[in-house]
Order: C-alpha cells, then structure tokens, then sequence
C-alpha cells in the first residue's frame, strides 16, 4: 500500500513538473526554473511526510466481534454472529476514540490496534514496523442518525488529534483520509474536498462533505484530516458502482462530529430538542401549488398534538422565516438548529400566515427516540433465548412509553430472531410482546429463561403474545 502510495505521488509530480516546466519555457530559464518546481515539489512531498507521521499514531483499527440484526421476511429481524473491522481517531490522550456507529453496532467485543508510536521505531533499519499494542475498547454510546460512535480504552496519555472547523472548507482544499482500507492499517490517501454540504436523503438533518481521496471498506471511522493534521471529518461511505473507491466518499463534518462526541461523553448519548412539528424545505413547486407567498424558506407540514408548537398556536401550512432571529432557508437547517438547543429551554419562532407576521415563544422539550432503545445488546448471551430462537429484552417503562400502546404493563419483548438458535423455525417474530409461558405470567427475560428450564424436553411451550396491537396463542416444543 505504502509503495503504492509513493508511486501515485510521484506520477503527480511528473505532471505538475511538467506543467510548471512549460510555464517556466514561457517566463525564463526553463532548467532553472524546472529546478525551483522540483524543489518546491519535494517540499510538498516532505510536508506530507511529515503531517502522516503526525496524524498516523491518533489513528486506529477497530476489530468488532458481534451480532448483526438483519432484516428476515417482511416484518422480521434475524441475529446473526460477525466479524468486522473499521477504523478511529484518538480524540482525548484520556483514550477516547470517535468512529463510526455502524462499525461498532451490536458489538460484543471491541478491540482497538493503536499504531505505534515514532519513538517506539526507533532505531529501526527495517520499513517493516512491529504491530502496535492491542486493547480492548469499551462502547460509551452511538448515535444512529450521525453514524457516530465514541469508544473508551484504558486510560493513559495517548497520541490525539484535535478537531477543526469544517464550515471553513471549500471545494478543492486538499485533505487527507487516514485508517485501515481492507484492513490495511495505517494507510493514508490524498484528495481534495469535491463539495461541503452533501445532503443524501431530501431534508436530513446530516450532510455530507464529499471528497475524492480515496476511501474503501475498513476506512469507516477514520479521520479526515486538513494541511495542518486537525480532523475536519470522520469517513463514514463511499457511493460506488465496484464496491472500492471510485473518488466519491463522504465524511460526517467536524463541527457535528464534536458535538455528538461531547454529548455522548457527557450522558452515554445524544438528547435532541424538538418543538412537535415536522419541517419541510419549500421549493418553487410547492410554493406554486400552495400560492404560498415566498418560494424558498421553511413550511410546517404537520404540528404535533398536544405537543408545544401546537399548544402555542402553530398551524400546519404556517411559513418559518426565522428561529431565534436566524434566517431559515431550509428544513434542515431548522431541524438542526432546534435540536441543538437546551432541553427546557424556549426559542423565538417568526412565521407567516395568510400575509400576516407573528413571532411565539414555544419550548424545547426532548425529542422521543425509539430506535434508541435497540442501538445497543449489552448482554446478547443473557438475552438470548435459544430455545425460542429469540433475542429478548425485559420490558420497560421507557420502552412502553416509545412504543404503541400495548395490553400488557408487564412482559418480555422479542428485539431479532437468531438463526444460531436451536428451536430451528420460531413462530415469534421481532416486535411480539410475550405475556404468559403456559400458565405463568412473564415479567423478565430471567422469568422467561427459568419457566423454560423448569419445562421437561419435548413438552409444549405455549405463548401468550401481542403482536400488531392483536393477542395470540402460539405454540412450541421444547428442545
């Protein structure tokens, strides 16, 4: 890799050589002036040298050994065992790690190759180095909706990087994609930044910045790093038409992964503000078809009952021209710019309706997060019930409270089937509420785990299930 590396950058210079000499032929002494763009080139090179021997050491691979939820019919999920790899940055010399959720989701063992340091080198003739030390890495949360994890090794004083400010990129500033492509630890590859505010699904709150420098499976939750080493992304997907690069890659900006990353080292997660409305960008169209009175901006496409811009006098069709004095030009931008703020705290929202301006102070409260609940298996082998061929969790006030009414206050929720189970073909399906084994009332996945032990081999094991809001029996045999 590495040696593939040095033959790409010398086959830029040759070009840019090339290209200064004819412009040397033009103002001067050509071999004089060929010199100077030489020099000046293999200046260039050991600035680069220079910044991957600075970079490299905050960089790590992430090895997850884990279980993969996986869609299994129309309605239900399987669980089955992986091995994955990807990549991380130190961002604290504490050991805490940033990377990305979907590298370490349904993790059961996370364990973290540092990259030895330059001074642990010393002294060495050999290109070869030896490995860096392997430790085990603990989840401290994960937030799906950025696709950010942070990690936490044992504490010490490690090499870190620093985070810089990714709203003062512009398309064509050179950066540099740092990790473990294919499992090729301690690679780096050289782009330019292609855009800085790629939105991939019409008004989500994340973009994007696209760059060109290469990016392969296994760099997800690397750094992408400016002239100066400072993360300005974390490397999160490439779209490709091979599966490898074809210098298209995106990474979460800095400026969001910062805030993720302190929010989940302050309470294990991310808590995001709302006001009970859903926002949608307005466009010329839909400005025409509405006769709406501007045809960019921001319109309420529904107000949430009960919740707090309904119960301020919000109306679904009301314009939002500005939040907290701030201009709002799209969807996104007002989405972020409320999750943003303090849970409790109140904003200034200025809307249009009907040609009239009101302005409405209106209440931040938390926005409910369902697929919270299920971003996380902490203890698959005790939640594992092989012989329903289920993982379980034991029912919750949070999770009654996220989920739709249920009959029951007190029970064992199906999260995936597992086709490592030994019941073979299970008659549950992810989402059923299990209430009753036989006789017996169920209030706990350790209920559930101690009915069924207490049930001779080959004798029936009939549940008593909610599932879509409708009660059933269902049966089975014990293994």
């Amino acid at each position: 890799m590495k040696t593939a590396h040095v033959v790409l950058l010398h086959r830029r210079q040759r070009a840019l050589v090339l290209l200064l000499g004819c412009a040397a032929m033009l103002l001067g002494d050509p071999a004089a002036a060929a010199d100077r763009a030489v020099k000046r080139l293999e200046e260039i090179s050991a600035g680069v040298e220079t910044l991957a021997r600075a970079v490299n050491p905050a960089v790590v691979e992430v090895v997850v050994i884990g279980f993969e939820v996986s869609p299994s019919g129309r309605r239900s999920r399987s669980l089955t065992r992986t091995r994955s790899a990807g990549s991380g940055a130190l961002v604290d010399p504490a050991g805490y790690i940033v990377t990305n959720a979907h590298v370490v989701e349904g993790a059961q063992d996370i364990r973290v190759l540092l990259t030895p340091r330059p001074d642990a080198a010393a002294g060495q003739s050999s290109v070869l180095k030896a490995g860096g030390a392997v430790l085990p890495a603990t989840l401290v949360g994960l937030d799906l909706e950025t696709d950010l994890a942070v990690l936490k090794i044992a504490d010490g004083d490690y090499p870190s990087l620093s985070f810089g400010d990714s709203e003062a990129l512009r398309p064509g500033r050179l950066v540099f994609a740092f990790g473990s492509p294919l499992g090729l630890e301690n690679s780096v590859s050289m782009g330019v930044v292609s855009a800085v505010a790629r939105q991939l699904k019409a008004d989500s709150p994340m973009i994007y910045i696209q760059t060109d420098a290469a990016i392969n499976p296994g760099n997800s939750g690397g750094p992408l790093v400016d002239l100066s080493g400072r993360i300005v992304g974390i490397n999160t997907m490439i779209f490709s038409q091979s599966g490898g690069n074809e210098g298209i890659g995106f990474a979460a900006p800095s400026n969001i992964v910062a805030t993720v990353y302190q929010r989940i080292r302050d309470e294990g997660r991310v808590r995001r503000g709302m006001i009970g409305t859903k926002a949608q960008t307005v466009t010329p169209a839909l400005a025409a078809g509405l006769g709406l009175p501007l045809d960019r901006g921001v319109i309420l496409a529904d107000v949430f009952p009960g919740g707090p811009a309904a119960r301020a006098g919000l109306r679904v069709g009301d314009l939002v021209t500005r939040l907290d004095g701030k201009p709002m030009e799209n969807a996104r931008q007002f989405e972020v710019n409320l999750y943003l703020k303090e849970i409790g705290s109140s904003v200034s929202v200025e809307t249009l309706r009907e040609g009239g301006a009101a302005t409405t102070r209106i209440t931040v409260v938390e926005r409910p997060d369902p697929a919270a609940m299920f971003t996380e298996l902490p203890d698959i082998e005790r939640s594992l019930i092989p012989e329903l061929g289920v993982v379980a969790v034991s029912l919750s006030e949070e999770m009654i409270r996220s989920l739709p009414p249920l009959r029951g206050a007190r029970g064992v929720l199906v999260v995936a089937e597992s086709r490592d189970a030994t019941s073979g073909d299970s008659p549950l399906r992810s989402g059923d509420v299990i209430y009753a084994l036989n006789t017996s009332r169920v209030a706990s996945v350790d209920e559930m785990r101690a009915l069924i032990a207490a049930t001779d081999p080959g004798a029936p094991l009939v549940l008593q299930v909610e599932r879509q809001s409708r009660l059933r029996y269902l049966l089975g045999i014990r293994p």
